[in-house]
């Protein structure tokens, strides 16, 4: 024990005198790098990851020039801060891992188009399937090649066939008259992994599957789904329901669902070792517009989102009917696909219900109802939306929000 006011040693204890001061000097440098190496070391590591996630993001750079090219005939946003995101699910074989799902036939198609709204003050979400075979007008687009397609009132989804995400969105734009802001294009591969790096998403199923053009053989009840599974429960229609596009929409929806509900559920926006495998698999197959196309662009997206309660993230399709010239492909129903169009334009809250609305033309799940459909007629000729809790959008309607057909990702479609 060294006497009171003698100089304590800095350095391994010894029987001896103590340190010099070169001794303690050169003690406390190599401290100091062994701290700098771990430091930096981290740092390092950390930029490391941040860029391979940065590098996983493929700017739509090309659509970005078409768009500007078009500026001129597309919508104004009409409330700030309100975001209108067009999510696409390219059918794509050309990536690493897709040509298992079929032959590549040279052209990308979108059997998965939904449009994203994220209210303004970040207290909603509604995401809105648009069917692919969707009757449409669809613009003059510029192929990958250089050609020009003509103008066409066609399916939907032949947009993205003729000329990519720029098509869809003015496509979508013109039909909504909604201003999209960002898109997202994501294919088989990172669907995937995404569900793979979140350990597999649960779902219920009401039936058991048995589906071998999907490969899916699955039972009744609540099973866990790994990407593989999952993307064939996705997928499969022909076996599953009455076979319809419209019932497989309203499964991926429920899909979606259950995958916010897993993200929530495990806090993984607010740990950094669940995150990053998430964020690596769903940046790996991703083609985002020039603003979305980093880290910093999706977080300052996303950022607003942590709080988002489940209850309030929506799902439902455009109401819509049999087309009267081929009962095989869609169109709109109004003026109830013009009063939700609206009402996503002026950021107003919309609610979806899983009961069938009882003025629709019909049960079954692939037809849309009559005009009217999701608001209540109360016998006095006047029709008056019902009046559920509703999330709330920046701009607040005065009257009650319609409602209409579909689910949200708090609800436990087990039960």
């Amino acid at each position: 024990m060294t006497s009171e006011g003698a100089p304590r040693s800095l350095g391994p204890a010894s029987s001896g005198p103590g340190p010099t001061p070169r001794r303690r000097r050169r003690w406390v440098r190599r401290c100091a790098l062994a701290l700098a190496v771990l430091v930096c070391g981290a740092a390092g590591a950390g930029w490391a990851a941040y860029e391979k996630l940065n590098g996983n993001i493929t700017a739509d750079n090309d659509a970005a020039s078409e768009l500007a090219r078009y500026e001129k005939e597309r919508p104004t946003a009409l409330v700030r801060d309100a975001q209108n995101i067009l999510i696409i699910g390219s059918d794509s074989r050309s990536g690493h891992g897709n040509g298992q799902y079929g032959r590549d036939s040279g052209t990308e198609r979108s059997d998965t188009t939904i449009l994203l709204h994220l209210a303004a003050d970040r207290r909603s979400a509604t995401a809105v399937s648009v069917p692919r075979d969707l009757m449409a007008n669809v613009p003059g687009c510029h192929r990958h090649d250089g050609s020009r397609t003509p103008p066409a009132f066609t399916m939907f989804n032949y947009a993205f066939a003729a000329g990519g995400s720029a098509c869809t969105i003015r496509t979508l734009e013109k039909l909504t008259n909604i201003r999209i802001d960002h898109h997202m294009v994501v294919d088989f591969n990172g669907f995937k992994k995404m569900v793979d790096a979140l350990d597999g998403v649960r779902v219920c199923l009401k039936q058991p599957i048995d589906d071998r053009a999907a490969k899916l053989k699955l039972p009744a009840g609540r099973v866990t789904l790994n990407g593989e599974e999952a993307l064939g429960y996705v997928r499969a229609r022909k076996s599953l329901g009455d076979g319809s596009d419209t019932e497989r929409m309203e499964r991926q929806q429920r899909f979606l669902g259950a995958l916010v509900s897993k993200v929530r559920s495990n806090d993984v926006l607010l740990n950094p070792v669940k995150l990053y495998p998430v964020l690596d698999a769903a940046t790996s197959s991703l083609i985002t517009d020039p603003a979305l196309a980093s880290l910093r662009g999706l977080y300052e997206l996303v950022r607003g989102l942590r709080n988002l309660p489940t209850e309030h993230v929506q799902f439902l399709t455009v109401p819509r009917t049999p087309y009267p010239n081929n009962t095989n492909r869609d169109q709109l129903v109004q003026p109830a696909a013009e009063k939700l169009f609206e009402r996503l334009r002026l950021d107003q809250p919309v609610e979806v219900t899983r009961e069938v609305p009882d003025d629709s033309a019909t049960k079954t799940s692939n037809t849309a109802p009559t005009p009217g459909y999701g608001e209540e007629s109360h016998g006095d000729g006047k029709s008056r939306g019902k009046q559920p809790v509703s999330p709330g959008g920046a701009a607040r309607a005065t009257e009650p929000p319609p409602t209409f057909h579909g689910n949200t990702a708090a609800q436990d479609l087990c039960r």
